[in-house]
């Protein structure tokens, strides 16, 4: 059934707009058609003069029955969806390569300090042949520096214990050994025979770890060290100040160092000192370690002597 109203005109009065009587806002029965009532209180005859008012609408449809209400619809504030991946277009490189830079740069480092190093210290070992003194005094001075970076807060002081110092014992053991024997090879011969010969490290421990940890090892692993056993030979036979002190000081620092880096990559499992600190830890034990051996191979009075000597070759330049 369908419902309209005709009216001539529409007005609002300033009446309309007050508050009405209870009685006016009792609930209304129900009604399929809107609830028209004249604002006026007393109804003529001819009530389409008079200005119809809608008082509520709630209940209109154009069919018989009740409409239901519909849910109000309800606007806000877009939320992402966090589970969704962002599509970003951000280029980033790649994490293995990024490693394999960062390790280069380590090794190219690693390898023009120990040139600056072995140059430096064949030129003190020409006018001061004292190896001993002279291991004593670089491990002096890295560890020297590595307090320092301490104190300053330049590193991260390690945590240590009285197991970490233990596991540490054989490790320093070796890198002596390595570092002393290293040092008189190079009093005894020229810097690169002393490299030559320590190039074959790579043979010391795949045989180390071959026959003494029971460690196999593909075959093209062994046919690779061929060449590098050949040209230390070749190098070996070839060099005019031969010397086997020297040769036998770079063969046994190969040896330690190899037994040092299986020490050290075994002690370092579980410890959460990193490897600048790991090595400053090892430079200070070994001075420890070392320092008795020195008095008692080399001695003051021979040092003292061998100073003299030196600053009358060299001058007051000596130091620098």
């Amino acid at each position: 059934m369908f419902s309209s109203v005709n009216h001539a005109h529409s007005s609002f009065t300033p009446v309309d707009f007050l508050p009405r009587k209870r009685s006016d806002l009792r609930p209304q029965p129900f009604s399929p058609l809107p609830i028209i009532r004249n604002s006026q209180k007393h109804l003529h005859s001819d009530a389409s003069l008079k200005p119809l008012h809608i008082i509520s609408v709630e209940n209109f449809s154009f069919s018989g029955k009740p409409q239901q209400k519909k849910p109000l619809t309800v606007s806000n504030a877009y939320e992402a969806d966090r589970s969704r991946p962002l599509h970003i277009n951000i280029e980033l490189p790649d994490e293995q390569t990024a490693q394999k830079i960062k390790i280069g740069i380590y090794f190219a480092t690693w390898w023009a300090l120990n040139v600056v190093f072995n140059i430096y210290n064949k030129k003190v070992l020409n006018v001061f042949p004292y190896p001993w003194l002279t291991s004593t005094l670089s491990l002096a001075c890295g560890s020297l520096m590595m307090l320092i970076s301490w104190a300053t807060r330049v590193a991260d002081t390690p945590k240590t214990d009285i197991h970490f110092w233990k596991t540490l014992l054989p490790v320093a053991v070796a890198h002596t050994i390595g570092h002393v024997a290293a040092t008189v090879s190079m009093s005894k011969v020229a810097v690169s025979f002393t490299h030559i010969i320590k190039s074959g490290e790579p043979a010391f421990s795949v045989l180390v770890s071959r026959f003494v940890l029971g460690e196999a090892f593909p075959m093209p692993v062994y046919l690779s060290l061929v060449p590098i056993i050949g040209g230390c030979a070749l190098s070996a036979l070839t060099e005019l100040n031969f010397n086997m002190t020297g040769f036998m000081g770079a063969m046994i620092s190969n040896l330690a160092f190899v037994f040092r880096n299986i020490f050290s990559k075994k002690g370092m499992n579980g410890n959460s000192v990193s490897g600048m600190n790991y090595y400053a830890c090892l430079s200070m034990l070994s001075l420890l370690i070392l320092t008795p051996f020195a008095i008692a191979v080399e001695g003051p009075q021979i040092w003292s002597t061998g100073w003299q000597n030196a600053v009358a070759q060299i001058g007051p330049n000596f130091v620098w």
